[in-house]
């Protein structure tokens, strides 16, 4: 299973509104937008959706069982819309057969009874356009300030291309809005996987292969459930620079930007004494890349001092690649990453400085620009306190212990083996 989110498992810190003082960062729209969290499930009800191998069903009798369980517990805030593709054409025209993707349901308030009605109807029958109904999706969603979320369900690889899913998937994640493609497999077959992991890592979605009615049921709950948890405010949009001198002030906020492939890219942040930094970022991989890759997330004072350091790396393809960090501010700012100017009377903080650095390397015929879709979440929170208990794994204190331990174990176990010898010769 996939994800940008990685999500989403990987990411450190919490989202607060934290202020702080001094230069004003940028900072992203705290303000909870009015507008609901959309989705809309994609079915695919091609010729294939009837084999009878899950649970002893049909596969298109389990999908149509988890929608309705999904439109009974939809939350009332989330507005749902359904499509689907390969259901209404039986001919064998294949240029015909591969314009058949309609919205049953559209986007909005459900009625529970027309949605369960809508797919009781279909029927398993033509071909699989899974790019074009992608594309016709993500027009059903609009724009907006929310996230927005595609659920794709589907057993098959598309039969249609062009357009080709993955690249449809690029194309709706490199026109800059948030939109998020999670795909879920209902045959374990090693193209479609291929092609639905593709698809998911272009947007930052995820990836899960439903072998089961309860699995299918309970994967599209949660990912309906995600839209209305995913923070609903759009990243603000930042360019890191090539060096951490000059490079944007951010502060607490989720961020978007783009990084090259072998890029380190830098960011600011200000922490004032007492405080504690916590940053994560993900790398979507919107293209072939490598097999052998890593990425590296580092705090670093202004002098180039290394503060702390967090790494993810992978041998394969994924949604996405995270890393994490936290940092805690000296009780002395200028002991660590240099202050920041601030005005009279007022507290100086560190500058920290945050680098994004990456080893992706492109397949051959891979395109370079633009950079992958980088996510760069902050926060900046009271710093955790100490343990107050002492440090027993330190200096000569710990030596002692085992020492002591050693003698009282030794004198025991004498104890015990002459009592033993005793008891055996007057035996």
């Amino acid at each position: 299973m996939i994800n940008f989110r990685r999500s989403t498992a990987a990411l450190i810190g919490l989202l607060t509104a934290t202020a702080l003082t001094g230069p004003a960062p940028a900072a992203t729209d705290e303000e909870t937008p009015a507008e609901p969290p959309k989705v809309e499930l994609v079915l695919d009800v091609s010729g294939s959706m009837r084999a009878n191998d899950i649970d002893g069903r049909s596969r298109i009798a389990v999908a149509q069982q988890a929608f309705n369980e999904v439109v009974d517990a939809l939350p009332a805030e989330t507005q749902l819309g359904i499509r689907v593709l390969g259901a209404t054409y039986r001919g064998k025209d294949k240029k015909q057969g591969c314009l058949d993707t309609q919205q049953i349901v559209p986007v909005g308030p459900v009625d529970r009874v027309q949605a369960k009605a809508a797919v009781a109807t279909l029927r398993p029958t033509g071909f699989t356009p899974v790019g074009l109904a992608l594309r016709e999706a993500a027009k059903d969603l609009g724009t907006g300030s929310t996230a927005r979320r595609i659920v794709l369900i589907t057993d098959g690889e598309d039969t249609c291309a062009p357009p080709d899913p993955c690249e449809v998937a690029r194309e709706l994640a490199a026109q800059g809005t948030k939109l998020v493609v999670d795909t879920l497999g209902l045959a374990p077959d090693a193209k479609v996987r291929r092609q639905l992991l593709c698809i998911a890592a272009a947007t930052g979605g995820t990836y899960t292969a439903a072998q089961s009615a309860d699995e299918l049921t309970g994967r599209i709950k949660q990912l309906v459930d995600r839209a209305r948890d995913t923070y609903t405010a759009t990243p603000t949009v930042v360019a890191g620079r090539s060096a951490c001198d000059g490079a944007p002030l951010l502060g607490p906020g989720v961020y978007r930007d783009r990084e090259a492939f072998s890029e380190h890219r830098w960011y600011r942040v200000p922490v004032r004494s007492g405080q504690e930094l916590r940053a994560s970022v993900s790398v979507a991989l919107d293209r072939p890349v490598n097999r052998d890759h890593g990425m590296l997330l580092r705090a670093t004072a202004t002098d180039g001092r290394e503060l702390v350091r967090g790494v993810d790396a992978g041998s394969g393809r994924t949604d996405v690649v995270s890393a994490g960090l936290r940092w805690s501010a000296a009780e002395d700012p200028a002991d660590e990453a240099g202050p920041t100017p601030e005005p009279s009377g007022a507290v100086a903080a560190t500058t920290v400085c945050l680098v994004v650095s990456n080893s992706f390397a492109p397949r051959p015929g891979t395109r370079a620009t633009p950079g992958m879709p980088v996510e760069l979440m902050i926060d900046v929170v009271a710093s955790s306190p100490a343990p107050a208990a002492p440090d027993l794994g330190r200096g000569w204190v710990l030596l002692v212990l085992l020492t002591l331990a050693g003698l009282l174990t030794g004198l025991a176990a004498g104890l015990l083996t002459r009592w033993w010898v005793a008891t055996w010769r007057e035996n």
